[in-house]
């Protein structure tokens, strides 16, 4: 199944966040049935734990062409891959 970002607004503050493809295959994977009621900052105030901002950009896998989100700002002239292509590159190293 393709997973396609979609945008949620935290139930906490009301700040809309990104629940990204990779997530949801993460969600789908461990059985989760519902998706996130709150972004990463109240989920992380909620615990108590101090929770360091990791830029997400969204960006075009350069082998399918799909639209993704990387956890990381991506360097110049460097190919970015989506997850599935990721994974399937790792494999065909291996």
């Amino acid at each position: 199944m393709e997973y396609v970002d979609r945008v949620l607004t935290c139930t906490q503050c009301r700040a809309e966040f990104v629940f990204s493809g990779g997530e949801q295959e993460f969600f789908a994977d461990k059985g989760f049935k519902s998706d996130p009621r709150r972004c990463k900052q109240c989920k992380a105030k909620q615990k108590g734990k101090v929770f360091r901002l990791r830029p997400e950009t969204r960006t075009t896998c350069a082998q399918c062409g799909k639209e993704t989100t990387v956890p990381f700002k991506p360097v110049l002239g460097k190919p970015m891959l989506c997850r599935l292509c990721f994974m399937n590159s790792k494999e065909q190293v291996s």
